[in-house]
Order: C-alpha cells, then structure tokens, then sequence
C-alpha cells in the first residue's frame, strides 16, 4: 500500500471517529479505493466545472458524510460560511486555503497532499486552485453554503 493510499484510508478512520459515525448505526459498511469513486457533477452550491463522490452519508442530511471533490485548474469558490464545521484533507494537486469575506489570492495557504484544514462554522473562507486538485471533504450535514456576496452564490445566477 502507498504512503498516500495508507493517508487516504487513515483519513478516512479519522473521519469516522471526529464526526462520530462509529456512535450512529450504518446499514452497510464502506470500503472504496481511490479509483472506486463514481464521481458526478458538484451540486449548485458550488461553481460548475466541479465533480463530487459521495463516500458515505448524506451531505444534506443532519449526520456525519464523507464526500470526495475534483476541483480542475484554476477553480475558485468565492468567501463563504457553512452552519457546520468542515474537515478538508488534500489528495492530491494544492488547495490554496483563506479565511476571510473576500477572495484574496494573496492571503492563502497552499496545502498540498495530506495537507488538512478545519474550518469552523460560520468562518468566511474562500479557496482556488492552480492545477486539478482533489480533496476529502467531511463532517456533519446538513451542508450549506452562505456567500459573503449574493452575487457569488451560483444558485442566484441564471
């Protein structure tokens, strides 16, 4: 097994212990390598171009989720906040990480594989990326995103 693998699945464990899924029932176990994800389109609140891989859970349901995201090059999610805390682990490319309300490419931190942030909720944050990054993304739904700026929120565009 990888080095990077071994991070993945030692990630993965840490998930399952932080967000207190080993306290909630599962009706099924979960065991996916890296090339095992069926990966779709983001949901609107995030900027197209985006792909998502739902590991475990419900993300928009109020219990613990783990989701995989494939960001392409130069991606960018605008500052925003979420009602819970996000746990975010780099797999691979950088994520280039800010806290703040607005996107600033010059106040980020770039993380790159097995980099790991946490994110309190309703902390303003913003990221981008420079090449495709992919990230583990999990914590306790239900997820949302609030926009510093309306106009960013790629729900209000037509």
């Amino acid at each position: 097994m990888s080095r990077l693998h071994k991070f993945v699945v030692l990630g993965t464990l840490a998930a399952v212990l932080i967000t207190g899924a080993g306290a909630i029932a599962q009706s099924q176990h979960v065991m996916a390598g890296l090339n095992d994800a069926k990966w779709g389109p983001s949901p609107p609140l995030i900027p197209p171009g985006a792909q998502i891989a739902v590991l475990s859970g419900d993300p928009m349901k109020a219990a613990p989720y783990t989701v995989r995201f494939k960001f392409p090059a130069n991606y960018a999610i605008p500052a925003h906040s979420h009602p819970t805390d996000e746990n975010v682990v780099i797999v691979s490319g950088e994520l280039n990480m800010g806290m703040g309300d607005k996107l600033d490419r010059t106040k980020t931190t770039p993380l790159a594989p097995g980099g790991y942030c946490l994110i309190p909720a309703h902390s303003n944050h913003f990221v981008y990326t420079k090449g495709e990054t992919t990230i583990v993304l999990y914590g306790v739904g239900p997820v949302d995103f609030k926009y510093v700026n309306p106009s960013d929120d790629p729900r209000n565009k037509k």
